[in-house]
């Protein structure tokens, strides 16, 4: 898969890293000149230039590209090039860095934003799952109304024993999986439900209080 990554700080660095060791061929934009820096991330083609230029994306070949990740420090840059990445060159799939909190509610499909990234957001979702039991997280947004879920199961739930065909959800609501442990499981109809079961489901924003009375149940 081929990657466009705006924005080569530690933050593009990393994640340039990770998806090397996957095998992708990636591509590093960074604006500042200061941070080109080849030897950090040496199978990684690296771009000097503003991700926010149609000319640079052009002579860039973005179009040739499966996935951008907007991973800039600045929310207005994540933005403008996440909407030239979907309208002007039709990449598939953009995910975009929210810096500011305050700003995540441009990072939708107007924008061109499929999958918006906060750490705040994301940090506070991980220290409320660790304290919070039965009740629903959202951990991340996944496009416009779509989000992604997660629900503990308490101890003495009374969906302990009974399979997973057995859970009524909502319309537009979908479970992926199940961390039981150490275990990842993907689920199956008959698969038996768990107390103390984390629960991950894509649902519709709409639906989240239908789903959390199931599991409530």
């Amino acid at each position: 898969m081929k990657v466009a990554i705006a924005g080569a700080g530690a933050v593009g660095r990393s994640i340039a890293r990770e998806l090397v060791r996957n095998a992708h061929e990636v591509m590093l934009v960074e604006r500042k000149f200061d941070h080109i820096e080849p030897d950090a991330v040496p199978e990684a083609r690296w771009v000097h230039g503003d991700a926010c230029e149609l000319s640079l994306l052009e002579n860039s070949g973005l179009e040739n590209y499966d996935v951008v990740i907007a991973a800039t420090g600045d929310d207005k840059a994540n933005l403008v090039l996440s909407l030239l990445a979907t309208t002007e060159f039709g990449v598939a799939r953009v995910v975009a860095r929210v810096n500011d909190p305050r700003n995540e509610w441009l990072f939708d499909e107007s924008w061109g934003v499929d999958v918006a990234v906060s750490t705040p957001r994301m940090l506070a979702s991980l220290v409320e799952e660790a304290v919070t039991v039965g009740d629903l997280v959202r951990l991340m947004t996944l496009r416009k109304g779509a989000n992604l879920i997660e629900i503990t199961l308490p101890d003495t739930t009374a969906l302990a024993g009974k399979p997973v065909r057995k859970l009524r959800l909502p319309r537009d609501a979908a479970l992926v999986t199940i961390l039981r442990g150490e275990r990842v499981i993907v689920p199956q109809p008959d698969d038996p439900l768990e107390g103390g079961d984390e629960l991950l489901f894509v649902a519709a924003e709409e639906v989240e209080e239908e789903l959390r009375d199931v599991i409530e149940r």
